[in-house]
């Protein structure tokens, strides 16, 4: 995969990954931004695929992407939905019980995606 990946990039991970045809909305713009390392705030109305624009580069760039949510359950959900896509995902919260084994993964450069 070049470096920084482009959009084209980007579609065919979304097939392979998701299985969707292409973007929807706003997402492509706001996915290219990031692949490009712009910083980029995106304003979008529930539905319209926000998880999508930080959980697909994630997978396509270096580190980690680290989610801040205030809601436990809903950061849950991504992690069903992420893992479930093959996405490589952990949370930190309140509730969760493996701390020491999610922050070893965290550390060793074992995650996409962090919900914290």
């Amino acid at each position: 995969m070049a470096f920084p990946p482009d959009l084209d990039t980007a579609r065919a991970e979304l097939r392979r990954i998701y299985g969707f045809a292409d973007f929807r909305g706003r997402q492509a713009e706001v996915i290219a931004r990031v692949l490009a390392g712009a910083n980029t705030l995106a304003v979008m109305p529930t539905g319209a695929g926000k998880s999508l624009t930080y959980q697909l580069p994630a997978t396509m760039l270096p580190g980690c992407c680290v989610v801040i949510s205030p809601l436990i359950a809903l950061m849950h959900d991504q992690l069903r939905a992420a893992r479930a896509n093959g996405i490589r995902a952990a949370t930190l919260t309140s509730v969760d019980t493996d701390w020491r084994e999610t922050l070893d993964a965290f550390r060793a450069g074992e995650l996409d995606l962090l919900y914290v």
